[in-house]
Formats: C-alpha cells, structure tokens, sequence
C-alpha cells in the first residue's frame, strides 16, 4: 500500500538495548576508575592500622615513663636498671652515640638522664627514675646501635633508686602501658595521614628511623611532643 512504511520494532529495541549495554560497558569501568583512589585509600588505612599496632614491642615486666624509657628492678631488688623503649629507637633510627652520666652521678626522676645522638641531631631523654648511677653499660657506649637490635636488653645505667616504691607510681604498666602505646600509635597515624611517604617504603612496610630526616624544626617538634624535651 503507498503511504504504507514499515517498521520493525524488534529491530529498533534490539539497536536500543544494544546501546543500553555498550553504556553499561563503558559506564562500569569509568565507575571504578572513579571511585580507586578511594578504594586505595581505604586498603592503605586497613593495611597501616594493623602494622603499627604490631610495630612497637611493649614487654611485660617493665614500667613505663612518658618519655619512652623503661625501668626494670635489677635480681638484687636495690637497684633499678633503665633503657629505652622500642618506639624511641624506631622513630628516630640508627643511634651513632650515647652519653651517659659518670658512675656516681645523681638523677631525679623526670630529668636529664642521658642524650642520644643520630647523624648530626642530638635528643635528650628523662630519666624514669631518680638515685644514684652505680653501674653504665659500657656495651653500649662501644656500640650504641644494640639499642636498635634490642632496646629492652640493652639497658643504659643502673640507678641505686631509694624511692622507686613511690616513683613507680608515676610510670605505666601492664593494660595503663598498653592503652598508652595505643595513644601513641594514634597520635604517629595522624602524622603520617600528611606523607604516607615519609614511613612507608615500597610494599607498605614501616620505615625505622622515620624522623632522621626531618629538618631541625620538626625534628623538635617530635622530641617535644614524644619524649616530653623542649630542646633536641
């Protein structure tokens, strides 16, 4: 018949649903392009929540001050053995020097007890207890990087320490010690939200000595906020 067109429908919605697919072909792709940064992001902050909880070693036994030394009674029970703590030697890295107060000298708790040196930087560190200095390790004036290997071995100075019964009320231990580390842990995440860079080498893994290379503000910064030092 003229006037008469034909059209097939079939046809037509097979051309339509054609076109649905090659947009859903194209569009999920796009999607996920889109949205992998986030994803990313979301794997990175799973991966880092773990690895720093196991990172820093917090044994038993030990009491804990503020500013990431450790005090142990020594077999004797008169005297106290001091040292620092696993996160003081990874945050700032191979230790190239200790100085150590002569046998003999006094310390109270919370002051000066002795300085670490890394490359050019110098960090000063409170003593957790206060007494009397009656032995230094000399293993670690020799070679002070056994700090690194075993921060919790290698203790600095043996104190003839009259107040510890007393003074050990101001240190941590056990869960207070545990809930404290957390804190930390914390509070080194939201640094390291600016750079991931900074800690993180390739394969994710925590870089020790992640404040070596700080420039001298930040690097006073840390000492300041860390190990409770105005100066570094």
């Amino acid at each position: 018949m003229e006037g008469f067109s034909y059209v097939d429908i079939f046809a037509t919605k097979h051309i339509e649903y054609l076109l649905v697919i090659g947009f859903l072909l194209f569009f999920i792709p796009f999607w996920k392009l889109l949205n992998r940064p986030a994803k990313a992001i979301l794997e990175v902050a799973e991966k880092v929540v773990p690895t720093i909880s196991e990172w820093f070693r917090l044994p038993e036994g030990r009491y804990y001050h503020l500013g990431h030394s450790w005090a142990v009674p020594a077999g004797n029970q008169q005297t106290v053995k001091v040292g620092i703590d696993d996160f003081a030697q990874k945050l700032v890295g191979k230790i190239s020097g200790v100085e150590i107060p002569a046998v003999g000298s006094a310390l109270r708790q919370g002051d000066k007890g002795w300085s670490l040196k890394v490359d050019s930087k110098a960090m000063n560190m409170l003593s957790p207890v206060g007494g009397k200095v009656v032995a230094i390790n000399e293993e670690v004036l020799r070679s002070p990087n056994v700090l690194n290997r075993n921060p919790y071995d290698s203790w600095l100075m043996e104190i003839e320490a009259p107040k510890f019964s007393v003074e050990k009320r101001q240190l941590l231990s056990g869960g207070l010690a545990r809930r404290w580390m957390e804190e930390v842990k914390e509070s080194l995440m939201s640094r390291m939200n600016y750079n991931l860079g900074l800690v993180y080498q390739d394969g994710g893994e925590l870089v020790d000595g992640m404040a070596r290379h700080l420039d001298r503000e930040k690097w006073d910064e840390i000492v300041k906020n860390y190990f409770l030092v105005a100066e570094g």
